[in-house]
């Protein structure tokens, strides 16, 4: 079985957010078992209907024809990656479990880590 990989996104800048994803679903398209975690700020990826603000970066990728955002959350649910919005991290951001997509686990730090296990932490 291929090394878990675990993501902890710590910020809500769009370019963190876009390369924990680009590395999550990358890892798991290689079959590696990936959990992407998200505190404070970085938890507003998971937002179901307010994602990370608007970034003019979006709309340069699509043109380029490099996936953005959206794509990435929707490749990151199809291949399985468990997705994990820090329990402490919402409560600091005030953001209620209630208006995260429905498919991402609201957990804390020892969640995460028993998730990795002896697999790798890359730190966005």
């Amino acid at each position: 079985m291929a090394q878990p990989l675990g993501i902890l996104l710590l910020s809500g800048g769009h370019e963190r957010a876009h390369y924990a994803l680009v590395l999550a679903t990358g890892a798991a398209a290689l079959g590696r078992p990936v959990t992407l975690f998200a505190t404070n700020a970085g938890c507003r990826l998971f937002l179901a209907d307010q994602p990370l603000p608007a970034d003019p970066r979006e709309a340069m990728l699509a043109e380029r024809g490099v996936a953005g955002l959206a794509s990435l959350l929707d490749a990151a649910g199809e291949l399985g990656i468990r997705r994990i919005a820090c329990e402490a991290g919402l409560r600091a951001e005030a953001i209620p479990a209630a208006a995260l997509l429905p498919d991402v686990e609201v957990a804390g730090v020892v969640t995460f880590l028993g998730a990795v296990g002896e697999g790798q932490i890359v730190t966005v």
